[in-house]
Parts: C-alpha cells; sequence; structure tokens
C-alpha cells in the first residue's frame, strides 16, 4: 500500500494506492504555492495520514509525482513555473523523514505514463507518450516500459517546445511554447483579451469555458476551436518526432477532450504528411482523473519494488 502525492501548480492530491492501481483513498486541496513549501508538505502528511486510517492499511512507501522539472535521484526541485519560490525544495527528503518511509519522485507527466503503461488499457504498448494539460503541459515518454531521460536524467519539456515564435511569453522565458498557447490558463487569457467589455468574466477557469461552449456560449466556442487548433499543432510535432503507438491526453482540461479531439486530429493529418500518422493512435488516458495518483504509485513500484529497474 503506498502513499500517493500529485503536486501540480493549482492543486495536490494524496491519497493510498494499492499494489494493482486502485485507489483506496483520496484527499485535495490547494496548493497554495505562496504559502509555501513547508506549509504544502505538512498539508500532504495530514492527508497521507488520514488516508491511511481511512482505509485501515499501512502504508511500505511514498511515491510523488510532481509538475516541472523535478530530478528522481536526489528529489531536488528545478525551477519549477508553476510552483515559484520552490526551487531547491526537496519533497522526497521531508515525506521520507515526517513518515519515515522511503519515498521517490517523477515528473507528474512520467508518473502518468509509467501507470498508463503498466496498469491502463495499453499496458505493454512499446512507444506510449503521455501528455497531461492542466495548469501546465507535461509530457512523459515510456520506451519498451521505461521513463525516457535526457542527459543527467532531465525531463524532456514538451510543453515548452515552441510552436510560434511571436506567440505570447511563457513563464519559462520564451514565446510561444506549447504551454503558453494551450494550458488551461492559456484558454482563460485569451478568451479574457478578445471578448467585449459586458462579457461575463468573473470567476472564468478553463472548465467554465468548456461549460459555456457545450451551451453554444460563441466566445467559448473560438476559444475550445483555439485550444483544439493550438494542441494539434503541438501533438502533430510529437507525432512527426517520435511516431509512437499511441499518445495519450490527461490532466484537467482533458476531461473535455470531447471538445478538442476532432479538431487535434484534423491538425495532425494536415501537419503530419511524411510519418504514417494514421499509426499513432490519439486517445484520453485510460486511468481517468486519479491518473496522478496512480502514476505517483507507480513511481515507488518502479524505484523500489521491480527487480532490475534503474533509474
Amino acid at each position: 500500500m503506498i502513499g500517493a502525492v500529485d503536486i501540480g501548480g493549482t492543486k495536490i492530491a494524496a491519497g493510498v494506492v494499492d499494489a494493482s492501481g486502485r485507489v483506496l483513498a483520496r484527499e485535495e486541496c490547494a496548493t497554495d504555492v505562496s504559502g509555501g513549501f513547508d506549509r504544502a508538505m505538512q498539508r500532504v502528511v495530514e492527508m497521507l495520514t488520514r488516508g491511511s486510517k481511512e482505509s485501515g492499511v499501512k502504508l511500505q512507501g511514498i511515491g510523488i509525482g510532481c509538475t516541472g522539472p523535478v530530478d528522481p535521484v536526489t528529489g531536488l526541485l528545478g525551477n519549477v513555473c508553476t510552483l515559484p519560490g520552490w526551487e531547491g525544495s526537496n519533497p522526497v527528503q521531508r515525506l521520507s523523514a515526517d513518515l519515515d518511509l522511503p519515498a521517490a519522485v517523477e515528473n507528474d507527466a512520467d508518473a502518468a505514463a509509467l501507470a498508463e503503461a503498466a496498469w491502463g488499457v495499453k499496458k505493454g504498448t512499446a512507444r506510449l507518450i503521455c501528455i497531461t494539460v492542466g495548469t501546465g503541459i507535461g509530457g512523459g515518454i515510456i520506451l519498451d516500459g521505461k521513463v525516457y531521460r535526457g542527459a543527467d536524467h532531465s525531463h524532456p519539456e514538451l510543453g515548452h517546445h515552441v510552436i510560434e515564435a511571436s506567440g505570447p511569453i511563457c513563464s519559462c522565458g520564451a514565446r510561444g511554447c506549447w504551454e503558453a498557447l494551450a494550458s488551461g490558463p492559456s484558454m482563460v487569457e485569451w478568451i479574457k483579451a478578445a471578448v467585449p467589455p459586458e462579457y461575463q468574466l468573473q470567476d472564468l477557469t478553463a472548465r467554465e469555458i468548456c461549460t459555456r461552449a457545450r451551451a453554444g456560449d460563441p466566445w467559448a466556442l473560438r476559444s475550445v476551436e483555439r485550444e483544439a487548433y493550438y494542441l494539434g499543432v503541438g501533438l502533430a510535432n510529437i507525432v512527426s518526432t517520435f511516431v509512437p503507438d499511441i499518445i495519450l491526453l490527461g490532466g484537467s482540461v482533458m476531461k473535455s477532450a470531447n471538445l478538442f479531439l476532432d479538431g487535434i486530429h484534423r491538425v495532425i493529418r494536415q501537419n503530419c504528411r511524411l510519418v504514417p500518422f494514421e499509426r499513432a493512435e490519439i486517445s484520453v488516458a485510460s486511468l481517468g482523473p486519479d491518473v496522478g495518483l496512480i502514476g505517483a504509485a507507480r513511481v515507488w513500484y518502479q524505484r523500489f519494488q521491480l527487480s532490475g529497474e534503474r533509474l
């Protein structure tokens, strides 16, 4: 039984996951980045403790999936754009010390990809890529059952490849990154800049935009069309680069994937004519909204339980 922690720029989820990837308990809270790393970890400890009691099990370890660049060896957070001020913090060290349990961390998209490759409907797929679209955009690449890593175990930042050089400034400092054009907040920023003054903007979120689009709101429909286009451009680049067996889409924005998939496929057909793009399946992540927690648990199994596994 693993204590699973999914750290995002907007929320943190924590819970208990068993050896088959089943979530036995879960709880979430706002990340409250400005409140600081220490306070956030205190809340995680409290949530894991309640989850253990609720499910009546003793935890064996802690698996963590975290947004942005993280070092899977040391546990240190890098310059995470969505967690300003947390650079250099170490959730592995902190949670392991507080709960006296072995812990491991991966980027959240890598964690989700590991979960889908091991426990999802496409388990065993040789070339699997998982893209998470929420507060930011992340990507995890699984080749022959293992996470693809760059130099020094680095995580490829697929959300920060540039798809429109004259586009908006991104939190990373570049212009026109995929994340700056197709994340949840980018949907909100675009519609705020585009709509007339009388349009109702209070409490506007990507989720609310999708709800309004389903109700026929013309500005929301335009935002959804734009989102599908830019998601499609980024995914087309990934298809042309890797030609994977499958790309699985997760994250909060992809809870409304049915609004975007037709547009995504249209762009891929237009942009990927030099590779067998029809062999690259585009689908919604099969493990549902708990894929972050399930992925966090899989991080622990991959690190501590599976024989022959190496970073």
